[in-house]
């Protein structure tokens, strides 16, 4: 995972494969990098995947996740919001589709490091920063 906007001035981020292949790309394209309160998955390719954005007024800072580009008219398909109003440790993930469905993000955002784990506290994805002369991992 690296920090980066590829093409624009802008917050993103990449992520890579274990063989070093571009596999996502997460930006936001505010004027002169401004948090514009919404930011874009893309695949490697750059079609868009999903589009996410801050629900506003909110006191779990709850964000809103919608299927392509923009969100205008669509149905919001999962939110993520601070599983506290204090600290940013600990974020929880519903899934408007499937309301049994539901992850805890729990980790360190100075380090970038994130587990991502499923209602039975399995983890089902990890986020790291790549550290150079590291290899990417396993194929």
């Amino acid at each position: 995972m690296l920090k980066t906007s590829l093409f624009f001035a802008g917050e993103g981020f990449t992520a890579y494969d274990c063989k070093g292949a571009l596999v996502f790309r997460v930006d936001s394209y505010g004027p002169d990098g401004d948090d514009t309160g919404k930011f874009v998955l893309m695949d490697g390719s750059g079609r868009c995947i999903l589009t996410v954005r801050r629900k506003r007024p909110s006191l779990h800072q709850r964000w809103e996740g919608f299927v392509g580009e923009g969100s205008e008219g669509k149905k919001a398909m999962f939110s993520v919001r601070r599983s506290s109003i204090i600290g940013w440790s600990s974020m929880t993930v519903e899934v408007y589709t499937n309301p049994d469905e539901e992850y805890q993000i729990e980790g360190s955002f100075a380090c970038r490091t994130w587990n991502i784990l499923a209602a039975d506290k399995e983890i089902v994805a990890e986020i790291r920063r790549k550290m150079d002369g590291v290899e990417l991992g396993l194929c």
